[in-house]
C-alpha cells in the first residue's frame, strides 16, 4: 500500500461533511454511494506535496482520471472542472495503465520497483468498496 500523506490531510480536514476516498478502482462504487448521500458532490484530486523546501503541491495524473472516472459515473450537471476531468477520463480509458505509468509519479514509481502497484491502480472497478470516513477511520459502505 502506498500512503497519500495529502489525501489523508484532505481527508481529515473535511470535518462532519460525508467523505470518501476514491479511485480508478473503485469509481463505481464510490459515484453510487455519494450519490445516495446526495445531489451536489465534490469531487477532489488530491495530489501530493513536493519533497522540496516549500512543500509545494503536485497535482498527479492518477488523481484526475481517478476524478474523472468518479465524475463519469455521476448524473447531474457538471462544473466545467468536472466535465475536464471527466474528459480526461474519457480520453484516456483504452489506455490507463500506459498513461498512469508515463506520468511523472508513475515513472517514479517504476524506477522505485513499484511497477506491480501502478498497473493494479490502473485496474477500472476491480473494487466495488466505497471508503467512507467514519470517525476518523475509513469503512467500507459499498457492495
Amino acid at each position: 500500500m502506498l500512503p497519500s500523506p495529502n489525501g489523508s490531510a484532505l481527508s481529515v480536514a473535511t470535518g462532519s461533511t460525508p467523505t470518501f476516498a476514491g479511485c480508478l478502482r473503485n469509481a463505481v462504487a464510490v459515484a453510487r454511494a455519494a450519490g445516495a448521500i446526495g445531489r451536489r458532490i465534490a469531487v477532489i484530486p488530491a495530489g501530493e506535496r513536493w519533497h522540496s523546501e516549500d512543500d509545494s503541491l503536485r497535482p498527479g495524473v492518477e488523481d484526475l482520471l481517478g476524478a474523472g472516472a468518479i465524475i463519469a459515473e455521476l448524473s447531474g450537471r457538471l462544473s466545467p472542472e468536472a466535465q475536464l476531468a471527466a474528459d480526461a477520463f474519457h480520453g484516456a480509458l483504452s489506455a490507463l495503465e500506459m498513461r498512469l505509468i508515463e506520468a511523472s509519479s508513475g515513472r517514479e514509481l517504476v524506477e522505485r520497483g513499484f511497477a506491480e502497484d501502478v498497473a493494479i491502480a490502473a485496474r477500472l472497478n476491480a473494487s466495488r468498496c466505497a471508503p467512507k470516513l467514519v470517525d476518523g477511520a475509513y469503512k467500507n459502505v459499498g457492495t
